[in-house]
């Protein structure tokens, strides 16, 4: 309920990285680079919805789920040229520094 709190995502898959199991991923990364915090917290409680990943699964557009007030442009283009890069670069922070395992989640609090 604060407006005085960040929050960020970094990204520990299990599994292989693709282009097809990482739409989620990606598109939680887009958002926080293209949206305003309005449009980002609408974006994000779609994107983490289970019903949302059946429906990438079976082939939905991830543009599917933007609103008309959010930067469809913005998304779209940054999401079609974000490579897997980032997500690897996550997976081996997460691994090799924060010392989880594959898949492992964490909270990482920093605060006063």
């Amino acid at each position: 309920t604060s407006s005085h709190i960040r929050v960020g995502t970094l990204n520990n898959p299990s599994s292989k990285i693709k282009e097809d199991n990482t739409a989620i991923a990606r598109g939680i990364l887009t958002a926080f680079l293209t949206q305003n915090n309005s449009s980002l917290k609408s974006l994000l409680s779609k994107l983490t919805r289970e019903e949302t990943a059946k429906s990438l699964a079976a082939g939905t557009k991830i543009t599917k789920f933007l609103t008309s007030e959010m930067d469809n442009n913005a998304f779209e283009k940054k999401y079609n040229t974000l490579g897997l890069d980032i997500i690897k670069t996550h997976q081996m922070f997460c691994q090799e520094v924060l010392k989880l395992l594959p898949g492992q989640m964490a909270v990482v609090s920093n605060g006063r």
